[in-house]
């Protein structure tokens, strides 16, 4: 008989009474669920409590809760010293370890203990669920339910169903998730499940920019924080979540997948972790850390204006319009001839393709043009980006120019789809194949990123806001210049955006 996670005395048990176990505890006892707590230090168990308590109590002195609601939560935990204690559950969440063989050994403890109709979840961030309940007798009542952390803090909760799973498990899961005050989202087994994977198209794609010399580690984390409209920059979330943790991870979702182009790891993350600069943890990452402050390199001002005029490519019309009403603003004098005058500043609006490409295939003078991103930023932090044969003046009042009424520019190198283009198509691009994958619905992907990962839009929106026919063109622009298949657009994305559909489009 299916489990009904919504009837008020329900018990749980949790295995593993570390940041993650503690966490789930906290959030279920909270929302009135009783748990038995299990960890095999048992000196844990009681330090998870204690935390627990100072946690409720916090929340207690701030107003979030009543002093009766944290008495009434910490008499909903037990701590059990045997696991023959979760008996009686029946819901058990497993939340030891990242290792495949101990999930497997407790997992089979847990079977000869619960009853046969009891759910058996683990909170794995990496491992599959599939393969885990491989080794059960019943592995239609496994599953996973990931938690992220920090678990009181982080509403979302990834359920996913492995091949063998019973739909009824993800229903009592969903159901459970939300006693928590967790925003649940459904998914089918698959390697990073959902949240992991899209983070790939963030971290590593910005790791392969630099690596080609575009920009440094700030200006990239500029261009992508004040720009793009993300909470942080890729290189301090690097830095944050420590390379020891993300690129491991990295390198197993590449495996998981047969090595798919997609989510490719970067050889100067490898040569970074080995070097041990393993971020804010240890005092040094991509930026060094003195008494836990970032220190951030400071950024240049810019040069003034030159007051030359400015010719804008026509090519692109709304970049033309968008770009032309800032120079108009400004006050710079708008060379309006069919081809630009002999001394005038050239500025062209590509959509993926770089700016040397642009510039031969609309016959300018490659040593005054340069691009500026109309896609992204164009209001909060522009960028501006050279070819190889830019000369310093025509740089020098580019870079002028576009920061001359106080927004900031950030001034890179040639680059296909520039900084911000080629990062959101490569975001927008994973979401569609979860999508094509059915991995899961393009709703829950867009909730459990923006809840998951803090990304100011999920992968879809973010294809919705520049355009699914702009997404397709940065990526077949990416694709043709690098002949990387780490750039095909996804099935999903191509005949949406061909069709002129919403990436939300549903097919009957």
């Amino acid at each position: 008989m299916p489990v009904d996670a919504s009837k008020k005395d329900l018990l749980i048990g949790i295995t593993g009474a570390g940041a993650m176990g503690r966490g789930i505890a906290q959030v279920a006892a909270a929302g009135g669920v009783k748990v038995r707590l299990y960890d095999l230090n048992a000196d844990q168990s009681k330090e998870a409590v204690d935390f627990i308590g100072k946690m409720l109590g916090r929340a207690a002195e701030k107003g979030q809760m009543t002093a009766d609601a944290v008495s009434a939560a910490m008499g909903r935990i037990e701590v059990i010293t045997d696991v023959k204690g979760f008996a009686p559950c029946e819901i058990v969440i497993e939340a030891a370890t990242e290792n495949l063989e101990i999930k497997k050994k407790i997992f089979a403890q847990l079977e000869a203990v619960v009853a046969d109709g009891a759910i058996i979840a683990t909170n794995t961030s990496s491992l599959s669920v599939t393969t885990i309940a491989s080794a059960c007798k019943r592995p239609q009542r496994v599953a996973g339910f990931h938690f992220f952390n920090p678990v009181p803090l982080m509403r979302l909760v990834e359920v996913i169903e492995g091949i063998l799973t019973e739909p009824w498990v993800g229903d009592a899961l969903i159901t459970l998730g939300k006693r928590m005050t967790r925003e649940p989202v459904r998914l089918k087994d698959a390697p990073g499940f959902l949240v992991n994977q899209v983070g790939r198209g963030y971290n590593i794609e910005c790791q392969h920019i630099q690596h080609e010399c575009v920009a440094g580690y700030a200006d990239i984390d500029r261009i992508l924080r004040e720009g793009a409209g993300f909470r942080m920059g890729p290189f301090e979330l690097l830095d944050l979540t420590a390379l020891d943790v993300t690129h491991p991870a990295t390198e197993l979702i590449y495996n998981q997948f047969y090595q798919e182009p997609r989510y490719r790891p970067s050889s100067v993350m490898r040569a970074r972790l080995e070097a041990g600069l393993l971020g804010r943890k240890v005092g040094r990452g991509y930026y060094s850390y003195e008494g836990g402050k970032q220190a951030v390199p400071e950024e240049a001002a810019p040069p003034a204006y030159d007051g030359r005029p400015v010719w804008i490519s026509p090519v692109e019309k709304d970049g033309f319009r968008a770009l032309a009403d800032i120079v108009e603003g400004i006050g710079a004098p708008l060379d309006r001839g069919d081809k630009p005058g002999r001394d005038s500043l050239i500025l062209v609006t590509p959509v993926g393709e770089d700016i040397t490409t642009t510039a031969l295939a609309q016959g300018l003078d490659p040593a005054r043009t340069l691009g500026v991103d109309s896609l992204v930023g164009l209001k909060t932090r522009r960028t501006v980006m050279t070819n190889p044969a830019t000369q310093a003046e025509f740089r020098a009042s580019a870079h002028g120019l576009m920061t001359k009424d106080g927004v900031k520019a950030t001034v890179i190198r040639d680059c296909p789809g520039f900084i911000g283009q080629r990062v959101i198509a490569m975001i927008c691009n994973i979401g569609c194949q979860i999508a094509q994958f059915g991995t899961a619905s393009p709703e829950d992907i867009d909730k459990a990123v923006v809840l998951g990962l803090n990304y100011p839009n999920g992968p879809l929106t973010f294809g919705e806001v520049l355009g699914p026919a702009n997404i397709l063109r940065i990526l077949n622009a990416l694709i043709c210049f690098y002949g990387d298949p780490r750039y095909r657009p996804s099935p999903w994305l191509r005949r949406r955006a061909s069709l002129g559909l919403s990436l939300f489009a549903k097919e009957i």
